[in-house]
């Protein structure tokens, strides 16, 4: 692309990137390449260290965040790589309210002695400065994750990542619930862009997946050299469902934002539903029930709403976020995350409202 063609826009970006060379007789989408073992003297070399498959999907993901991408067998793969950058008895600062694995970690590794972790409110921008400005020596990583999940909040990545860095730390902003179609935080700054690819990115439940996105060339080899030592990969299959996932990005994620912001609209008025927590954009929404036992009856009340654990896919789900014993005590009982789909938003709120009518 010459200097003075026009930017293309995401939505073609999703659709493009990532394709094999327009040569006559190749194939329109890339193939899945099966294999451990390649002729010596090239690039790839071994199975563990790179794939054209997986190559495609970095390529498309990097396209759209705006850097290098990198592929993980999960998301929490993924964490785990970038925590492992932290070093001993290091601080890191991270939301109170995030993705349970990833407060799971952090958590195994304070009690192990690796590291020291504060918990935050990380829309509090003057709470997570004043965290990060706690100790003579700073900070190792600022972890934001905005929305967070499930509380929804939503944090000023901008200035927290100026924050972040004049502690001299690393900024990992966990982008799984915006997508870089809402939200594109290397542009703001940040050091690491983290995906659960399972979710959006993917969103057709079938495959499990993690990423990295970067900019820095030296981090880049430093994260690649980490995935390379510990075989923390995506297998060839699901790094093809997740391009293929990908390139409907656009689409779903514009009919399930539409979706929930017109169920936003009607929760907020129903007199069984006690607060509705929606950050403006995106597809999941926090509604808060009286009790419990109103959260689980309303999640096994229904035909069209799935109730399970994850999000992102193009069936809506939903779930009691306190039914796992690790959510933070501090999110309510009653809490159910309402991951919104692309089905006809009529169908899904009569589904929804034939529920609520059997709350008590």
């Amino acid at each position: 692309m010459s200097d003075d063609t026009p930017a293309l826009s995401p939505a073609t970006v999703v659709v493009h990137a990532g394709r094999p060379p327009r040569d006559v007789d190749q194939p329109l989408n890339p193939p899945i390449t099966m294999a451990s073992t390649y002729v010596a003297g090239g690039d790839l070399e071994y199975g563990r260290y790179a794939n054209p498959t997986w190559a495609a999907f970095e390529e498309a993901l990097g396209a759209l965040e705006g850097g290098r991408a990198l592929a993980f067998s999960s998301g929490l793969a993924a964490v785990s790589t970038v925590l492992d950058l932290v070093g001993q008895d290091a601080l890191v600062v991270a939301p109170r309210h995030a993705y349970l694995g990833s407060i799971g970690q952090l958590g195994d590794l304070e009690s192990r002695g690796r590291i020291r972790s504060t918990l935050v409110d990380i829309d509090d921008t003057e709470a997570v400065v004043a965290a990060l400005d706690a100790t003579p020596e700073g900070a190792a990583i600022l972890w934001i994750e905005s929305p967070t999940n499930p509380a929804l909040e939503v944090a000023d990545v901008e200035t927290l990542v100026r924050a972040g860095h004049a502690a001299g730390a690393r900024v990992v902003v966990d982008n799984t619930f915006a997508t870089p179609l809402l939200q594109k935080p290397l542009e703001l700054g940040a050091d690491i862009v983290l995906h659960s690819v399972t979710k959006f990115l993917a969103g057709h439940s079938d495959i499990v997946m993690g990423a990295l996105v970067v900019r820095e060339p030296a981090l880049y080899d430093v994260l690649k050299g980490r995935r390379d030592l510990i075989g923390a990969i995506p297998g060839t299959l699901e790094a093809w469902l997740a391009l293929r996932g990908l390139r409907t990005l656009h689409l779903r994620v514009e009919r399930a934002q539409a979706n929930a912001a017109e169920l936003v609209r009607r929760l907020e008025s129903h007199p069984a539903v006690a607060s509705v927590r929606y950050p403006g954009f995106g597809a999941v929404i926090s509604a808060e029930l009286r009790t419990a036992e109103a959260a689980d009856l309303l999640t096994h009340s229904t035909s069209l709403w799935v109730h399970a654990t994850s999000l992102g896919s193009v069936e809506s789900t939903f779930e009691r976020r306190r039914r796992w014993k690790g959510e933070a005590k501090t999110i309510p009982e009653g809490l159910v995350r309402m991951s919104v789909g692309i089905e006809d938003v009529d169908d899904l709120w009569n589904d929804l409202e034939q529920a609520l009518a059997r709350l008590p």
